[in-house]
């Protein structure tokens, strides 16, 4: 409100003043994962909702990324939610058409950008779209104004004309500009069946700047880039087009010169990935270092066979989720060896007390430790396969954030069942879970008549504490980043009583509602002149203090009971037996 009033003659002025800022709903169930697939983009995080997308982004798996495809599977069957980076090594080639001078790899959309030019010089047309042996299934087809034998083009029944002249290159003076596209599924890789037409460009312009009558771009290379799933398009096939093709429209260009019969192209040189090692790895969940950038909570490590590359990726996961994010949790299984393949159960948790040993996790919080593999059937390849049960102990976490709330415990038989699992690699007995629980590691069992059960709700934390409990620090990671986003509406404020009271009239009922839901017992949210004193407020600070009593599971349940003689009346006893 200016200092005087705000007309210069009597008025009625209309304002609105929004005091109805809340605490946000934060999401509490998406996942994160790295790993080898056949098909999609790399380096960049892809949300998936469910397995048939993660196929369709991602492709079927093949026996050598086989447990990589259903670790990320798994949580999908708990969680709709999951951000999938696919990494590769140096091994990985997109195919390509055969009259390029090198073997390109292009790994997604900016990357294809950023070597356009080089791929030009390097005389690349087209270009599968992902790296990987699938694109070398892949068939590009043309037939233009100039083709004589589109009558007999086996591609025609997919259009509805034969390419002409577009308006277009009409209102230029120019002939003869349009082309039709077909991607095709030539060896049936992709789609299990030859020949499937995947996708169709009708009516394109070869003529550069071609625009439609809406507008938007009609060129050839930037439909195609911008349009196809399966290809790039790195420069126009001047040698099939003729030299006009790519060339600005001018009066009496006919940009069929050259073209006379269907041109085909097979691409070829596709590569699959290497299996990946612990740098690619830990390079894949570096794109989940900003919390800004992508909201996620859980963390899901890879299962490698060395114990020493595993726990480098396992504490360089376990540094982001700690030191960088501060709002996610890492879900871990032992190294691979330490497990499958192990003879007896005995053997396995010595196994994995060695590989503890010798190739520590660090002691954290932010980390959670099972100690299983999961046999599941891979339907993709007709086989058994073993999987870190990682995957699926963050999906239980996520299955109780949505069915419960992030502060109950995962554990247990109402909410730590696996699914869809054939068998363990071991089931532990009672002896050897009180070793592996002693060590911070969450039992998973196969408790007769109860089924494959997630018996441990401890977090990997040294020392005894609150947040030794999934449960409590889940709670705190939802609480800090529900409270944060609402800090946000009194960010550049002023630090006095009336904005102190709109933050504790924003929290409070968050804290309240928590404590309704059984997740905290008591709280004190204390933001006053006590705390934000007035070297607080004149060093542009704002200080808010919140004092939690967090709800704790029960790991142990003791059941007393006592016979007494027939005479004795139950208040002589009660209090003087020990229950």
């Amino acid at each position: 409100m200016a200092l005087t009033a705000p007309s210069e003659s009597p008025a009625i002025v209309v304002k609105e003043v929004d005091l109805t800022s809340g605490v946000p709903n934060i999401p509490t169930s998406t996942g994160a994962f790295v790993g080898n697939f056949s098909w999609g983009p790399c380096d960049v995080p892809t949300l998936v909702s469910n397995e048939a997308t993660l196929v369709g982004t991602f492709g079927s798996p093949d026996t050598d990324n086989t447990v990589d495809f259903h670790s990320a599977a798994y949580y999908l069957r708990y969680s709709n939610d999951l951000y999938v980076v696919r990494d590769y090594t140096s091994l990985a080639k997109n195919a390509s058409d055969t009259n390029a001078s090198s073997v390109p790899l292009v790994t997604n959309r900016d990357n294809f950008d950023g070597q356009q030019a080089q791929l030009t010089t390097d005389t690349h047309n087209f270009i599968a779209k992902y790296p990987g042996t699938l694109g070398n299934s892949l068939k590009v087809s043309f037939s233009g104004q100039g083709d004589t034998d589109y009558a007999n083009w086996v591609y025609k029944s997919y259009y509805d004309a034969a390419p002409g002249t577009s308006d277009f290159a009409t209102a230029a003076g120019a002939t003869n500009d349009e082309a039709h596209v077909a991607v095709i599924d030539e060896d049936g890789a992709i789609t299990g069946t030859a020949g499937t037409v995947l996708e169709t460009f009708p009516f394109v312009s070869i003529a550069l700047g071609a625009k439609t009558s809406d507008g938007t771009s009609n060129y050839i290379l930037n439909v195609i880039n911008s349009r196809s799933q399966y290809v790039w398009l790195a420069s126009v096939p001047t040698a099939t087009f003729g030299t006009n093709a790519g060339s600005a429209p001018s009066s009496g260009l006919d940009f069929a010169a050259g073209l006379t019969s269907d041109f085909n192209v097979s691409l070829v040189g596709g590569v699959n990935s290497a299996a990946l090692g612990a740098a690619d790895f830990a390079t894949g969940f570096d794109k989940f270092e900003d919390p800004n950038a992508l909201a996620i909570d859980f963390m899901i490590a890879p299962g490698m066979a060395s114990a020493a590359d595993h726990a480098t990726v396992v504490n360089d996961m376990i540094a982001t989720a700690q030191s960088i994010r501060k709002d996610c949790m890492v879900i871990a299984s032992p190294n691979r060896s330490a497990v499958v393949g192990q003879t007896t159960s005995a053997a396995a948790v010595s196994a994995i007390s060695s590989a503890m040993t010798s190739n520590a996790f660090t002691r954290s919080s932010y980390l959670a430790v099972d100690n299983n593999y999961l046999k599941v059937y891979d339907k993709y390849n007709d086989q058994y396969i073993f999987i870190p049960a990682a995957s699926s102990t963050a999906g239980i976490m996520a299955a109780t954030d949505n069915n419960f709330a992030p502060w109950f415990s995962p554990a247990g038989t109402r909410r730590g069942q696996y699914f869809g699992v054939t068998s363990l690699a071991y089931s532990p007995n009672k002896s050897e879970r009180d070793t592996l629980y002693k060590a911070g590691i969450n039992p998973i069992a196969n408790i007769p008549g109860q089924g494959i059960l997630l018996y441990g709700d401890k977090t990997h934390l040294a020392r005894p504490s609150a947040f030794d409990r999934i449960n409590v620090r889940r709670l705190f990671l939802v609480l800090e980043r529900a409270i944060a986003a609402a800090a946000q509406n009194i960010l550049f404020e002023f630090n006095d009583e009336f904005t102190r009271a709109e933050f504790v009239n924003i929290v409070e009922p968050l804290l309240r509602d928590v404590k309704g839901r059984r997740g905290i017992t008591d709280f004190k949210l204390v933001c006053d002149e006590t705390n934000n004193t007035p070297l607080i407020i004149d060093s542009n600070q704002f200080i808010a203090s919140l004092f939690i009593k967090p709800a704790r599971s029960i790991n142990f349940i003791t059941l007393n009971f006592v016979a007494v003689r027939t005479g004795v009346t139950f208040e002589e006893v009660v209090g003087t037996s020990g229950v």
